[in-house]
């Protein structure tokens, strides 16, 4: 009769016979299916974390794994061959008497029957997948977009396909400041030509300007003068 299965100090004794490269025998149980009370060897101890059929048993040319209720400790003896008991010697009998004739019915010999072969096939029982746990879906991506068109330096932002902020004008010093966080040479080049050339037509308009104001104040000097 099989056992009811592998307690934890027999898994345990496995797992020290494994280690000292010796290859303990198991009957298998009643949970087995069709192969209970066959008889296996237990090469491999793996994972029982991955798994609950952690024990793989070598039976006949494979190597199946099965759970701790599937298979028992073997009782001692089991599996050794029977040492068959030597022949006889023969008895001496006295010599026959010589054969009279008489009649005899041949027989035909009725065909031996082949004992058919009976192969056990062993299911091997699907290894469970493990599930991925779905990744929760994360927040969409947010873009800001620092621009310069017609002279206005602007801001926009937007997350996903919704817009946070429409673009709205900044000061050039808010605008550098903002550039002055990206360390990408090209871009603070392109920012610096953009500046020099504002700088450069300010200044044209300050000089026109002056020299309006100038015109204006000689006028104004002249009409003082008349009174």
């Amino acid at each position: 009769m099989a056992g009811q299965g592998l307690s934890e100090d027999e898994v345990h004794g496995i797992r020290e016979a494994l280690a000292a490269g010796r290859k303990p025998k198991v009957v298998f149980t009643a949970s087995a299916g069709q192969i209970a009370g066959q008889v296996g060897q237990v090469v491999e101890l793996t994972d029982p974390e991955v798994s609950e059929e952690f024990v793989v048993v070598r039976f006949g040319r494979d190597e199946l794994p099965f759970s701790p209720a599937d298979v028992a400790v073997a009782p001692r003896g089991t599996g050794r061959k029977v040492a068959e008991p030597k022949p006889e010697p023969p008895v001496e009998q006295p010599p026959a008497a010589p054969a009279q004739p008489e009649f005899v019915l041949d027989r035909v010999p009725a065909p031996r029957r082949e004992e058919s072969k009976v192969e056990q096939q062993v299911e091997a029982k699907p290894a469970r997948r493990a599930v991925k746990a779905a990744k929760p879906k994360g927040p969409a991506g947010l873009t800001v977009t620092l621009a310069y068109a017609d002279g206005e330096w602007t801001v926009a932002a937007q997350q996903g396909a919704k817009a946070l902020a429409k673009p709205y004008v900044v000061k050039p010093a808010e605008a550098l400041k903002m550039v002055a966080l990206v360390d990408v040479p090209g871009v603070h080049e392109a920012v610096e030509q953009i500046m020099a050339a504002e700088r450069a037509e300010a200044e044209q308009q300050a000089e026109k300007l002056r020299a309006e104001l100038a015109e204006i104040e000689a006028r104004l000097a002249e009409l003082r003068e008349a009174r």
